[in-house]
């Protein structure tokens, strides 16, 4: 009974442990924590929260549903909207990401600023390699453009 009492107590134990363990990885002592910033007045900010929650929506249960639409209302401006849907119709794939795949991960770089704000959208898949694309977004906070080129071809 004794040997069952010291069973039952120490696996839980181990478990947070191994969970612990986990979660901090190999440098636990020295690991230095993450952040993550952003304005909703900024573009970029904005474009960067539109990919993480767009590519999260696409990576989960369903392929995101209703999600992806909402993001879409949401973030990209409605006649460009209907410019996204018609290339998606022609290529078979993804318009925001101009894929089929949803990568592994990503991250957004300012690329400079007219009438307009422009960022490039890096996004790292599976096996590593990367594609880019700029992305256009109006005052109004809107995605505007989504191509291997902005708008003023750069």
């Amino acid at each position: 009974m004794i040997a069952g009492l010291v069973a039952a107590t120490a696996l839980p134990l181990a478990i947070t442990a191994s969970a612990e363990a986990t979660s901090a990885g190999p440098t636990a002592g020295t690991a230095a924590f993450r952040s993550i910033s952003g304005q909703p007045s900024s573009s970029v900010s904005r474009i960067a929260d539109f990919y993480g929650a767009y590519i999260d929506a696409q990576s989960g249960p369903g392929e995101g549903g209703n999600l992806v639409t909402e993001l879409r209302k949401y973030y990209v401006d409605a006649d460009y909207l209907k410019e996204i849907e018609a290339w998606e119709d022609a290529n078979h794939a993804d318009g925001v990401l101009r894929a089929q795949n949803v990568p592994a991960k990503w991250t957004v770089t300012d690329n400079g600023k007219a009438d307009h704000s422009e960022a490039v959208v890096t996004m790292t898949w599976g096996d590593r390699t990367t594609t880019e694309l700029v992305v256009d977004m109006n005052r109004d906070h809107e995605i505007i453009h989504i191509g291997d080129e902005g708008i003023g071809g750069k």
